[in-house]
């Protein structure tokens, strides 16, 4: 019925419910997902360990309401160098968005991501090659040990088309971006949609400020974000010893 009339006061008048019980209890939109939640290493207890993903949907901002377009998040982070980062991001090969949510880069109806560190301030659009990002210096993964920063910088890059520059303990050198026969798209659509990237441990104090080369659009679009790292205090460490 169009609503419920609920009788008060006995006398036979009565109010309606704002309320439809043909719409009662359906789903419109199946928003369920399934992960999994993995164990941490030796290396990574008794860490802090934030989670740098992203956020919003593809679209323009009028097409992604109420939800957003994508972004990093967080986009600035400012952390120690006894604190770890997990730079990881999810994504779709098969948005249903009937013509309406795909603006954007790349294939129709695909998620793309990747990060790369920009060549100067945040107001900047262009990132630096991977050989003068010298950002990737100062870091070290804990989910792939052998990893070098030029090794996380190009998965990173690459969304995990390429794992590594010539391969490691975790990356197959036929993956790798010396000997991968499928080379990356320059809109990175044979990329991965998903990515589960790395777990950073920094060496040092610095600074990075990044990107995706995808979706951060030169007219109304940004995909940016910061991450600045301090070097830990003796108080600091010695808090977290005790814990």
């Amino acid at each position: 019925s169009s609503g419920i009339n609920a009788e008060y006061g006995g006398d036979g008048n009565g109010i309606t419910l704002a309320l439809n019980t043909a719409q009662t209890g359906r789903v419109f939109q199946d928003r369920s997902h399934i992960f999994e939640i993995l164990p941490r290493t030796e290396a990574m207890e008794g860490k802090t360990m934030y989670n740098l993903n992203v956020m919003g949907k593809r679209g323009n901002l009028e097409q992604t309401v109420p939800s957003t377009e994508y972004d990093f998040v967080p986009s600035s982070l400012a952390i120690t160098t006894d604190d770890l980062v997990h730079v990881q991001w999810t994504g779709s090969n098969t948005h249903n968005n009937n013509n309406d949510g795909n603006a954007g880069e790349g294939t129709d109806g695909t998620d793309r991501h990747n990060l790369m560190q920009m060549s100067g301030d945040i107001s900047g659009s262009y990132p630096y090659t991977i050989a003068k990002a010298s950002f990737w210096n100062n870091v070290e993964s804990l989910t792939d040990p052998e990893a070098t920063g030029e090794d996380i910088a190009i998965g990173l890059a690459s969304s995990g088309h390429y794992c590594a520059k010539s391969g490691t303990d975790t990356c197959p050198a036929s993956e790798s971006l010396d000997k991968k026969k499928t080379k990356m798209d320059d809109k990175m659509n044979n990329a991965p949609a998903s990515y589960s990237g790395h777990v950073l441990k920094f060496k040092k104090a610095c600074s990075i400020n990044y990107l995706c080369t995808r979706n951060n659009s030169f007219s109304n679009r940004s995909q940016k974000g910061t991450i600045w790292v301090r070097k830990s205090s003796k108080a600091e460490v010695k808090k977290r010893a005790e814990k």
